[in-house]
């Protein structure tokens, strides 16, 4: 369990040191930021697939394919009706939202709002890859989703100072959308933990949640700036690191 916490601890703190990286280079480059998050990308997909959707398969039985299919899909409509409720990152983010004054403020808490929710499910899929006895694997889709969350807290800082947010109050909401992390990994370890039964089904279920993340959020925001040959490359180093490290772990 201490071991848990401490990678829940990890997971929301990458929030909290990509919005130190936020205040210190105010001005994040696209660029930078693009190749970042799609490496990232590539972390999550190799972890969504090696650490949670396989395993699914394993602990599922003879028809183990039945119930890891209705768990990813059941993922995917999990965050799809989220986002009806409270869009995310590149449907909130855009052109003008870091304009010099008050009137999109409303506009920037809404997109800091709904990072806070998205992350809920997303610290969930840490919790559960715990919740599967492998540590090594689970380390690696918890690492995978802290990384996500390094540029994820950098890219809230400027457009809430932008906006007229006070310094402490935009590092305080900061760690806010990763302390919800930190509740989201207790929780799915919890639940996996009452009920083992629910196991198959909660592994392919936080794997879908990556898989729609990474399709759906993180690989159109890392395409819309005009980098997306050196995103997809960086989406493929981060596929194959993960891929080795799986393998020398292993």
């Amino acid at each position: 369990m201490e071991l848990v916490l401490l990678t829940a601890l990890g997971v929301g703190g990458a929030t909290v040191i990509g919005a130190v990286i936020g205040f210190i280079f105010k001005k994040i480059s696209h660029t930078f930021s693009d190749i970042v998050l799609s490496f990232a990308a590539g972390v999550m997909l190799a972890a969504a697939v090696l650490g949670l959707i396989i395993p699914s398969l394993e602990y599922g039985g003879n028809f183990g394919f039945i119930i890891t299919v209705a768990g990813i899909f059941a993922g995917a409509l999990c965050l799809n009706l989220i986002d009806k409720l409270v869009p995310h990152l590149h449907k909130l983010m855009g052109p003008d939202i870091e304009a010099h004054n008050n009137a999109n403020l409303s506009r920037v808490l809404l997109f800091v709002t709904a990072i806070a929710i998205h992350n809920l499910p997303e610290g969930i899929a840490a919790g559960v890859g715990f919740g599967s006895g492998d540590t090594s694997q689970a380390l690696i889709i918890a690492g995978g989703i802290a990384l996500q969350n390094i540029p994820e807290g950098m890219v809230i800082i400027g457009p809430m100072l932008a906006a007229g947010v006070k310094p402490r109050r935009t590092f305080l909401l900061a760690m806010a959308t990763g302390l919800v992390e930190v509740v989201g990994t207790l929780l799915g370890y919890l639940a996996v933990n009452v009920a083992s039964a629910i196991l198959p089904f909660a592994l392919a279920f936080a794997g879908g949640t990556m898989l729609y993340v990474i399709s759906d959020e993180m690989i159109p925001e890392t395409h819309a700036h005009g980098h997306e040959r050196g995103a997809t490359y960086a989406l493929l180093v981060g596929f194959c690191v993960m891929l080795v490290t799986d393998v020398l772990l292993g």
